[in-house]
């Protein structure tokens, strides 16, 4: 039978819940197959809020009792849980439900991986655990009785601080009992249960007014060598927050676990994270230098929501964006001062344009705040956390450095304890700079796109630019009103030199003119800094002003912005009328690659070209339709030229960037390897594998043995070496994770659907577990060529696999149907193909709403 027909929510009908609850006490006596939760919870009245019927949520659910002040419930099941008569008085609220963790293999709720006890409760999975009212505005303060078998569950963690632990070896098996409290109110979502067979690396932190903190990361046995990177990220965290911030840890000990199978990255549970271990661990044998940035900022990230998540959280789900989007801002920041800030800025923009801007101009666009949800797992997106982070940043860039921490500060003291929402936070701008934030708010109401257009003029001595917004159409949101925009600005003289420096325009309508008068000759503009907002910058210069810039802009980002333009031309000269590799880009770019002055991880990026995804988003708005081979084909020779011209220079790159001693996954080193290891991608095509093969076989680290390994495939001489990878790992189950997935993504464009159905049939493709899933299924839908090769062989494999998964992870598939998102752009046929696949996906008996939610929306494009 299908899942009940998902039902729209609406923001306009939020309603409080009408109870206060002062303290849960929670007892969980595990079983693997019937966990026993039992729940007292002493409730009051809101007499601010209008009497309404008492209702608790639950989903899978095994009833065993409730009572209300010592009497049986006199309780209704009701969709999505139970409504209760009470008392419109304070009472007590006792109930026993029975669960079973193994066969809950959605991983929301209660759940077990690998024979270890996990939640995950947000969005809504705490309902999946016992009888609660499961919303974000509801906070309290819980305490949790753990109780179990010693032998198979020796650690058992919760929430806060830990307040008991015994162990009774007299009876059979010797049982233990944990008790945890955690001192600060918080909503379900927070909520964190973990046990199992596990082993701590432990640490301290003195925080800024002299408490010291027991810090410890959880994880397997045999995976303590990879938790000593993760640990000095938490505490360059802690310290981060408290300089910057002044934000102070407020508990006695912070836990992390690493648990293989996890639906997302992480979840900060007060006090308690849930790591993917993808996200945790890390040595240099196992770990790229990718993983152990990424890492890093996945570890602030989760850390930093103690203050903006935990300590203020959002009031409804509709408010994601209040938590996501401002500690994704923070975290950027915390990447940002660890490592090269222009670098981090590039990458974070990459990002963006990559995920979030496909997803604004397509049928999943929304606003950054959402006026309606079905499934609300569905919004966790990129809108919301990347564009909501940068939404955050043009606030900053708006107000100032000095007003956004007054701001901060305020938000911080009016807000501790509060759930909040978007316009708690845009007011507490507004006392402290004086600005009218109205306008600016349309920024979380409106979705879509924005493009800037601009236009030049010069005349006495006054360079003039026009610069003219407009937002295309969005489902539900035909019209577009102006929106504030903070545009960053220098302007540059004919020989380099900078003569304005870095201004902000702020363009509020629909067309505005900014002069700059007093240049006696034409200055030349380098427009949108930084890229100061998350728009699509139209200005129309020619290849020879983008060189210019490429040369002498002082802005890092424009810099590599110029460079990028102008190789994106190329391409699109090559695809569209089989024009040559511009020679104006391949010199600017030797220029570049030769000045040692510049950071390696820079120049490491200026190597890079556009996505072969994001060049068929550039033709579908010009109104060309994109063939994927034919971008293939140009992307290919645009690596080639740049192999045939740099091919001379190319060895010495490569010798100079070679790090020694240790390795450290450090910024400075982490940026050497990046650029050898791009050197080495184009050295590949010129000597045919032989400098890979060299750097494989003495590779003592995971960056540099992954590369090569990727080199070798691309040249066809990789078979012996992927055996070797296999055989050397196959013990280790996030470095398989990578042989999966390069394999795939190194494939021909005819061969990546076949590939991937290969090694879905492979001993060690475990399907439900989400990192292996995304490992084979998530390179293929990367790889755009193969993915869209013409004869659909990816869509219906893809599709497959969705099927199959839904009944046991709608999360994960719902997730990844997004694959399918711009499949209005493509030709006749593949939209056919596609079409048929996601019909096909709609028609299965027993659809989660998730996945409906996703293949309507996509479908009906």
């Amino acid at each position: 039978m299908r899942d009940a027909a998902p039902q729209t929510i609406y923001l306009k009908d939020y309603k409080p819940f009408g109870w206060i609850i002062d303290d849960v006490h929670l007892t969980f006596r595990l079983h693997p197959t019937a966990t026993r939760v039992i729940s007292r919870i002493r409730f009051r009245p809101d007499y601010d809020v209008p009497d309404r019927p008492f209702f608790l949520h639950g989903e899978g659910l095994t009833h065993v009792s409730a009572r209300v002040d010592g009497h049986d419930a006199d309780l209704t099941e009701v969709a999505g849980g139970i409504e209760v008569n009470v008392p419109h008085a304070p009472f007590n609220w006792e109930a026993e439900v029975e669960i079973n963790p193994s066969a809950n293999t959605a991983l929301e709720g209660l759940y077990m991986s690998g024979g270890m006890y996990c939640t995950q409760c947000e969005a809504e999975g705490f309902r999946k655990i016992t009888w609660y009212p499961d919303r974000p505005d509801v906070m309290a303060r819980f305490t949790v009785r753990i109780e179990s078998d010693a032998q198979n569950t020796p650690v058992m963690l919760s929430n806060g601080n830990g307040l008991y632990y015994e162990q009774d070896s007299t009876k059979t098996p010797a049982s233990n009992v944990s008790i945890y409290q955690d001192p600060w109110p918080k909503p379900a979502y927070l909520f964190a249960l973990v046990a199992g067979n596990l082993i701590a690396h432990e640490d301290t932190f003195t925080t800024m007014s002299g408490k010291d903190v027991h810090l410890a990361i959880w994880v397997r046995p045999g995976d303590e060598h990879k938790c000593a990177f993760g640990m000095e990220a938490l505490k360059k965290s802690m310290k981060w927050d408290e300089d910057i911030y002044g934000r102070e840890y407020d508990l006695d000990e912070f836990n992390i676990v690493a648990v293989d199978d996890f639906n997302m990255g992480a979840m900060e549970n007060k006090g308690l994270n849930i790591f993917n271990s993808s996200c945790v661990l890390a040595s240099p044998e196992t770990a790229t230098d990718a993983n152990f940035e990424r890492i890093e900022a996945i570890i602030a990230h989760e850390y930093f929501h103690n203050w903006t998540g935990n300590r203020i959280t959002c009031r409804d789900w509709f408010q994601l964006c209040l938590k996501e989007g401002l500690t994704v801002f923070r975290d950027q920041q915390f990447t940002a001062d660890m490592r090269s800030a222009p670098v981090a800025r590039i990458s974070n923009v990459l990002a963006l344009r990559a995920r979030q801007f496909p997803e604004d101009q397509g049928p999943l666009s929304h606003p950054v705040r959402p006026e309606s949800f079905q499934e609300i797992n569905n919004f966790y997106t990129a809108t919301v956390y990347e564009k909501g982070a940068e939404v955050i940043g043009m606030l900053k860039t708006l107000v100032g450095d000095a007003a956004y921490s007054r701001a901060l500060d305020l938000y911080f003291e009016r807000h501790d304890g509060d759930a909040a929402t978007i316009e708690d936070w845009l007011k507490v701008f507004e006392d402290a700079t004086g600005r009218d934030l109205s306008q600016f708010k349309r920024w979380y109401a409106q979705s879509g796109t924005p493009r800037v257009h601009v236009q030049e003029a010069y005349s006495g001595e006054t360079l003039t630019l026009t610069l003219r917004q407009s937002t295309a159409p969005t489902p539900g949101q035909p019209d577009k009103a102006p929106q504030v925009i903070p545009i960053k600005i220098g302007l540059l003289n004919p020989n380099g030199d900078e003569v304005q420096p870095t201004t902000v325009l702020e363009l509020t309508k629909a067309k505005q003119s900014f002069a700059f008068p007093g240049h006696a000759t034409r200055p030349i503009p380098s427009i949108l800094r930084d890229f100061s907002a998350p728009v699509i910058l139209d200005h129309e210069i020619d290849n020879e002003r983008r060189a210019f810039l490429l040369a002498h802009d002082t802005d890092p980002f424009n810099r590599w912005e110029a460079g990028r333009m102008l190789a994106r031309n190329s391409l699109i000269a090559s695809i569209t009328d089989g024009t040559p590799p511009d020679t104006a880009y391949l010199d600017g770019l030797g220029a570049v690659l030769c000045d040692t002055g510049l950071d390696p991880a820079y120049r490491a990026l200026m190597l890079g070209q556009p996505s072969q995804s994001e060049l068929a988003g550039l033709l579908h708005q010009s109104g060309t339709v994109p063939d994927p081979a034919a971008i293939h084909a140009a992307s290919e020779d645009l690596r080639q030229a740049k192999a045939t011209a740099f091919a001379d220079f190319l060895p010495t790159l490569y010798a100079e960037n070679q790090t020694e001693g240790p390795f450290s996954p450090e910024a400075e080193p982490a940026g050497k390897r990046a650029l050898a290891n791009a050197a080495l991608g184009l050295l590949t095509r010129l000597d045919q594998g032989a400098t890979a093969a060299a750097q494989y076989a003495q590779a003592d680290n995971m960056t540099q043995q992954l590369a090569a390994l990727g080199a070798l495939l691309d040249a066809g001489q990789g078979e012996n070496a992927l055996d070797a990878f296999y055989r050397q790992w196959r013990d280790d189950r996030l470095v398989i994770d990578k042989w999966f997935g390069l394999q795939v993504l190194h494939s021909k464009p005819h061969d990546t659907a076949g590939t991937a159905r290969q090694l879905t049939g492979h001993a060690d493709f475990d399907w439900k577990n989400p990192n292996r899933f995304r490992a084979v299924m998530g390179a293929m839908q990367m790889h755009h060529a193969g993915f869209h090769h013409g004869d659909g062989a990816a869509y219906a494999l893809l599709a497959d696999w969705l099927i199959r998964l839904d009944p046991v992870n709608p999360q994960t598939t719902a997730r990844m149907s997004t694959a399918f998102q711009t499949w209005k752009r493509y030709d006749p046929q593949r939209q056919a193909l596609i079409a048929a696949q996601l019909d096909r996906i709609a028609a299965q008996p027993g659809l989660s709403r998730d996945t409906t939610e996703m293949i309507t929306r996509i479908r009906g494009a």
